[in-house]
């Protein structure tokens, strides 16, 4: 049986092997940090070059151009964007792909309403490394709430409730560890902490 360990499937063999990995760990912990300035910056070529060249866009569109055209549209709503990227785990499929989650603080003015939102969000990944520079292959979003800043957050608040272009699935029921923890683990719960 093979074992797996915490970056993951692939387990390099070889010293090169061991030093690639470190390397590529890396570079892709670097992709989040550089979408989210290009974003927040609204350079939208640097933010399009991150992802592999034949990305997929929607159902029925490819390619960095047709990425760049929807990334226009959604980042042409709010005026300023602010992105905060923390807690980035990583896992390696093979030497040249992995797959990762990424925590994410996001604020957004919106000049039509005079709110400036604050929300939560993660990023589930996919990465590809395409002739020796890692990539996003994929990368979808996920969020737990989106309000004005003088609004408490609640369960889902904000998420997928306007016109937007941008929606998403909400968290924490995206978990699929999240629906049997509240099924079996209220069975299973002692009254006595961990420990005592």
């Amino acid at each position: 049986m093979a074992t797996t360990s915490r970056l993951g499937a692939w387990q390099p063999t070889t010293l090169e092997d061991r030093i690639d990995r470190m390397e590529s760990l890396s570079a892709v912990r670097q992709l989040p940090s550089r979408y989210a300035l290009a974003l927040d910056s609204r350079d939208m070529d640097t933010l399009v070059g991150l992802f592999v060249p034949d990305v997929r866009v929607g159902r029925d569109a490819t390619g960095r151009e047709a990425l760049k055209r929807w990334f226009v549209e959604v980042m042409s709503v709010p005026r300023t964007s602010v992105h905060m990227t923390a807690n980035h785990v990583i896992d390696f499929d093979d030497a040249d792909h992995a797959h990762g989650i990424v925590y994410c603080h996001d604020e957004l003015e919106r000049p039509l309403t005079g709110e400036w939102e604050l929300g939560k969000l993660q990023y589930w990944d996919r990465y590809e490394r395409v002739d020796g520079e890692w990539y996003f292959a994929r990368r979808r979003f996920l969020r737990w709430y989106l309000v004005d800043a003088l609004r408490r957050p609640g369960p889902g608040a904000g998420v997928n409730d306007n016109d937007e272009p941008l929606t998403t699935d909400q968290l924490p029921e995206a978990f699929d560890t999240w629906a049997p923890f509240w099924e079996q683990g209220r069975a299973e719960a002692t009254s006595e902490p961990p420990g005592s």
